[in-house]
């Protein structure tokens, strides 16, 4: 497929679901995009079983409906210590991908014993981001546009690292794993994140360190959201598939869309409620 047309699926596929997600983020109740996000979490269970290597769907649904029971559970810890201590696994969790993202060749071969090594990182991998963005969007006044602030950050940076690696892409980032990535592309897409966060700063009334303490925050989170965005490159390149679905035409699966969020969300919300933002 050319690049062209690529780049028209890709964009009408977000014009029309940017809108619905975004009301979803400003209007609905809490129990609502919990909800919504729990099937996103669960969609992407089921892709990530997949890359896996797991194939049979009785057993794949039984493990969705585990996932599932779990959601609901943390949902009644979603304001408690233990939540919080949730969340910051999910952060180490990625923080510890770094090891498979520095040796690619680990896990690659066909074997019971890698696939599911793979599938257990699921757990601490998209549960994590789950309850943070439903502390994110639970936390008060103003606490829907911080949530969205959270999602378009990894929306920025993705755009960004599209266009600025289109243009100007010329140093491989990581072409063991993902060849079409490049250190422009990251320079792009951490810039115009780094743009979209002092808007939302703007709006929400941050002023001087306040400010600049976001910016910071989005910074790590948008480094967070590349080892994302890396590891479940890595997951398909070692299950031979270019996308993790086919969900979204120009996009690919529904984990190739949210794989960024997934590393971004958790250390995102820590942060900020750690430096009382």
């Amino acid at each position: 497929m050319q690049a062209s047309e690529v780049l028209r699926q890709r964009t009408l596929t977000a014009v029309l679901l940017a809108p619905a997600a975004i009301l979803l983020i400003l209007l609905a109740p809490t129990w609502l995009f919990a909800l919504a996000i729990a099937g996103a979490v669960l969609a992407g269970l089921w892709e990530w079983s997949r890359l896996a290597g797991f194939r049979n769907h009785a057993w794949r649904s039984l493990l969705l409906a585990l996932m599932a029971a779990l959601c609901l559970g943390l949902w009644f810890w979603r304001g408690t210590p233990a939540g919080r201590v949730v969340i910051a696994l999910g952060v180490i969790a990625w923080l510890l991908a770094l090891l498979w993202l520095r040796d690619p060749t680990r896990y690659a071969a066909p074997s019971g014993a890698h696939a599911w090594s793979k599938l257990v990182f699921a757990l601490p991998a998209l549960l994590p981001a789950w309850l943070a963005l439903v502390v994110l969007h639970d936390g008060g006044m103003r606490a829907h546009v911080w949530t969205l602030l959270a999602l378009m950050l990894v929306w920025a940076a993705d755009t960004g690292a599209y266009f600025a690696g289109t243009r100007y892409g010329r140093h491989k980032l990581a072409p063991l794993i993902s060849p079409g990535k490049t250190r422009e592309g990251v320079a792009g897409g951490a810039l115009l994140a780094l743009v979209v966060a002092a808007v939302f700063g703007y709006a929400l009334g941050l002023r001087g360190a306040d400010l600049l303490l976001l910016l910071g925050v989005v910074a790590i989170s948008t480094a967070f959201s590349i080892i994302g965005d890396l590891s479940e490159s890595l997951l398909k390149r070692q299950a031979a598939v270019k996308d993790s679905g086919r969900m979204f035409p120009g996009h690919g699966g529904l984990l190739d869309r949210i794989d960024g969020v997934l590393a971004a969300a958790p250390v995102f919300v820590l942060l900020k409620l750690w430096l009382g933002l």
